[in-house]
């Protein structure tokens, strides 16, 4: 069975190397929408696959971090990058480049680690990602599998490589972000 949830959030980038010349050396920005697919084998203990209300707290979390934010490509000219962090608070940069395709991909990678890190307490099983979609525009959005998130033809990426800016981190009130590279520790539902 597959749950779906969805949530916005209003981003800017610029995507390198792509075919129209105002995308790929202008910033500009969308309206974001995001929506993650959730699918398990069993229910748990309310008879759900997982309870729509803790998606709100650690997942939403993730994706509220790029809400506002100006994401960039760690390989894009560095003296951009610094441009960008020097004169704003929120950024994300990115092992690759933040077109939409790769976004979808960068939401599968963070929230398949949210998922493994939390602890369950109402008998849930075998709750994995189905896909991810993420919503450039109206008309237009990627859907990210597991098999195209760990897909090293689309890029290399891992959460370790992500760099989210301070005050990012400072607004995070789960604490998720400053968790997600490290494998030692579990995020609890109930907290």
């Amino acid at each position: 069975m597959i749950i779906r949830k969805l949530f916005s959030f209003e981003g800017a980038h610029i995507v390198r190397n792509c075919s129209t010349e105002r995308c790929s050396r202008s910033v500009h920005g969308h309206s974001y929408k995001v929506e993650i697919l959730l699918e398990a084998d069993a229910l748990d203990h309310g008879k759900m696959v997982y309870d729509f209300g803790l998606m709100k707290h650690e997942m939403r979390s993730v994706v509220d971090a790029f809400d506002h934010t100006l994401v960039y490509w760690n390989d894009d000219d560095p003296a951009y990058i610094a441009a960008n962090i020097l004169h704003s608070l929120r950024w994300i940069g990115l092992p690759v480049s933040p077109s939409a395709e790769q976004l979808s991909r960068v939401f599968f990678v963070l929230l398949e680690q949210v998922l493994q890190q939390t602890i369950m307490r109402n008998g849930e099983a075998d709750i994995r990602l189905a896909s991810i979609i993420v919503h450039e525009t109206a008309t237009g959005y990627a859907q990210c599998f597991n098999k195209d998130a760990h897909n090293p033809q689309m890029g290399l990426l891992s959460v370790s490589d992500m760099r989210f800016s301070p005050q990012i981190l400072l607004e995070d009130k789960t604490g998720i972000l400053n968790q997600l590279p490290q494998n030692d520790k579990k995020f609890s539902k109930t907290s």
